[in-house]
């Protein structure tokens, strides 16, 4: 079917123009005329802007749908208030199923989880509570042994042995295909068309089933982990491959990147650091955090993987981390994508660049983590979540939520990239800014203009993303989205 959507406004044009939509792609765009456009469908504009369409370059997208309806725990400023919610919780939520919270932060919290707490609430129901950056969860006994696990006094599980058991925690209560959907749509309503998705899943046989069930607002690029990655091969996936055709001309599940995890997170303490953390022993052996992958092993899954096609996506958050899967990467002559490069070495920087590595940065973290930053890397914080730094070493920039740490909303990301500010408060570390259109490209992989030839993956805005006030960037009205030329979201002709 032809489209034509008749008087835009696009960037760096004067005046309005008429874009027409076929077969999936841009095939023409001219200066508005009135009249018919030709034969198809005509969508009336009426001087709106019209941009290439936001990707999320980072989510879990499972974790996102279960968090909608996990307890909040978002609001707790000490175990104490945590436990305070799971007491209320327990109460208004009476009988034997499992009870599961999201989004605490102990990082700055003035007391200690513990087991015995929350043994005290919930008596022999199970309780699990998932911290706000997904690398560590607050269990009861019942939850413990129903996943395998000692216990131990804090009821803390970290790291690995924590996302193994949310994987096996996950598996037994997989979300219903209508809770995607509706998760996808809201995306699409924010102006999202793809994301890349890290979810510690099966995602290339997960995926296609979701699409064909119509969870089909959203390209998506899915990840495979270290140990589905032997299997990938044997199957034949190489990184950008559709993966499912259907209704659209380019499929909208395509293979995504090897994803491997080589530290921890800030608010856990378990990133990996060249210095300690305070108030830790300096002799202790995760006082600098946590090496989840160490070097040699991440070295063998990127030779593994580069030979057979798979590109490599790398989670790394402390400066010490960040230094290791450089030197990797520099070894191995690959460029990859570092997920999150939250604390950087002054002296990596250039790297980023000369090694043509990719940055995709969460830029609502930052707002996030400030606090939690200034405390456990004080002095480092100049070089922390350093995006301005990295674009001026050459490092490609790509923003993400990753959902559900921060919401899977791609304009609170272009928001705290531009502006380093939220709630009022004064900017943080303000020379760490983005230029607005550099923040943008990073959300529509880099571009920032509509063309004939485009993949017709657009949005359309009721203001202008590159000239409004940065306070209204957060909000910004999307007036409709479309993938392949299909509307996602449909604000204009309802």
């Amino acid at each position: 079917m032809t489209t034509h959507l008749r008087g835009a406004r696009l960037p760096g044009l004067t005046g309005l123009h008429d874009v027409t939509l076929a077969g999936g792609s841009v095939t023409a765009v001219v200066p508005h005329a009135p009249g018919r456009a030709g034969p198809g469908e005509e969508v009336q504009l009426d001087g709106r802007f019209l941009f290439p369409g936001l990707w999320d370059h980072h989510v879990h997208f499972t974790q996102w749908v279960v968090t909608r309806s996990r307890l909040d725990l978002s609001g707790a400023r000490s175990a104490a208030d945590a436990v305070a919610l799971v007491t209320r919780a327990v109460a208004d939520r009476p009988g034997p199923d499992p009870l599961s919270g999201y989004g605490f932060r102990d990082g700055l919290w003035p007391d200690e989880p513990s087991l015995a707490a929350l043994d005290a609430v919930s008596g022999d129901r199970s309780v699990v509570l998932v911290s706000g950056d997904l690398h560590c969860g607050w269990l009861n006994s019942a939850a413990m042994r129903s996943v395998g696990v000692p216990l131990r006094a804090s009821g803390l599980l970290r790291e690995n042995e924590w996302i193994a058991a949310l994987d096996r925690l996950d598996r037994r209560a997989s979300p219903p295909v209508e809770g995607y959907r509706a998760a996808a749509a809201d995306a699409a309503a924010r102006g999202v068309v793809g994301v890349v998705e890290f979810e510690n899943a099966d995602n290339l046989a997960e995926w296609p089933g979701r699409v064909a069930a119509g969870v089909d607002q959203l390209r998506v690029e899915a990840s495979v982990w270290p140990h589905r990655l032997e299997r990938a091969i044997a199957d034949g996936y190489r990184t950008g491959a559709a993966v499912d055709p259907g209704r659209d001309p380019l499929g909208l599940v395509a293979v995504g990147r090897l994803k491997v995890v080589v530290d921890g997170s800030l608010n856990t303490r378990t990133a990996l650091c060249h210095d300690p953390y305070p108030g830790l022993d300096p002799f202790a052996p995760d006082a600098c955090g946590v090496q989840s992958v160490p070097p040699e092993r991440l070295r063998d899954l990127l030779r593994t993987a580069r030979d057979a096609g798979v590109l490599p996506a790398i989670h790394a958050i402390g400066d010490l981390a960040n230094t290791q899967v450089l030197d990797a990467f520099e070894e191995l002559g690959i460029a990859g994508t570092v997920e999150h490069a939250q604390l950087v070495s002054r002296a990596d920087f250039e790297r980023f660049g000369r090694l043509g590595l990719t940055a995709s940065v969460q830029p609502e973290h930052a707002m996030d983590d400030r606090d939690v930053a200034d405390r456990h890397w004080a002095g480092r914080t100049d070089r922390a979540f350093a995006f301005a730094s990295l674009h001026a070493a050459g490092a490609v920039l790509r923003l993400g939520s990753d959902a559900p740490v921060s919401p899977l909303d791609p304009w609170p990301a272009v928001a705290a990239a531009v502006d380093r500010s939220r709630d009022g408060r004064a900017a943080w570390h303000p020379e760490q800014r983005l230029p607005r259109e550099v923040a943008l490209a990073a959300s529509t992989r880099g571009r920032l203009r509509v063309g004939v030839g485009d993949v017709a993956d657009l949005v359309v805005l009721d203001a202008d993303p590159l000239t409004v006030e940065d306070a209204a960037l957060r909000d910004l009205p999307v007036a409709a989205t479309l993938v392949g030329g299909r509307f996602t979201h449909d604000g204009l002709r309802a």
